[in-house]
């Protein structure tokens, strides 16, 4: 089974503290829901021989936000450092992930994994033309990452709808909806698990 998922990688995307904890400044309301499917996916991923990316606005973000889109600057200060910045709790991966040897971490600071980042470099250089796509938030992370998956001709690229999550279930189905529409596919994580099972 490990040969027919060779060429695939899981993208787990933003799921850090800052994004997940209670009272987290950037809280995806439905991403504390999302988390144990995440966790079972990378599972399931590493079952199979699936090379998992961890794509975290490991967002690190310079304590100033001197590389924060600029609707985002007024969160950060030399008295107080932004969400997700470098260093600080909020960047940390929630509770019940682990990057192990063989994952590989990408440090994005925009909301595509894609955009001003080396991903599409390692991919081809790992014979990655599969994608699967986890984390959150749907409307942003997620859906600029897929987009310019299938500009970039990655087929397919998957997005386990349980394991990705908006502020709220109506953004989060709408953004599915428009990414099935172009051609991404959109199974449960439990479809996704019987594949080839």
């Amino acid at each position: 089974m490990a040969e027919k998922w060779n060429q695939t990688a899981l993208l787990v995307i933003d799921m850090q503290n800052d994004f997940i904890v209670k009272d987290a400044p950037m809280i995806v309301n439905g991403g504390k829901e999302i988390v144990p499917n995440v966790i079972k996916a990378v599972q399931v991923a590493r079952q199979r021989g699936i090379l998992v990316v961890w794509v975290k606005v490991v967002r690190e973000h310079d304590p100033l936000g001197r590389d924060v889109e600029l609707f985002r600057r007024h969160l950060y200060s030399a008295e107080k450092a932004g969400p997700t910045s470098k260093g600080h709790k909020g960047a940390e991966l929630v509770d019940g992930l682990v990057i192990k040897d063989g994952d590989y971490k990408l440090v994005k600071t925009r909301f595509s994994a894609f955009f001003d980042t080396h991903l599409h470099s390692v991919l081809q250089t790992a014979g990655i033309d599969k994608l699967v796509i986890v984390g959150v938030q749907t409307p942003n992370c997620i859906r600029q990452t897929v987009f310019d998956a299938v500009a970039l001709n990655y087929q397919p690229v998957t997005v386990i709808v349980d394991a990705t999550a908006a502020a709220t279930m109506d953004i989060h189905l709408a953004n599915i909806f428009d990414m099935n529409n172009i051609g991404v596919a959109t199974p449960s994580l439990q479809e996704w698990c019987e594949i080839d099972a």
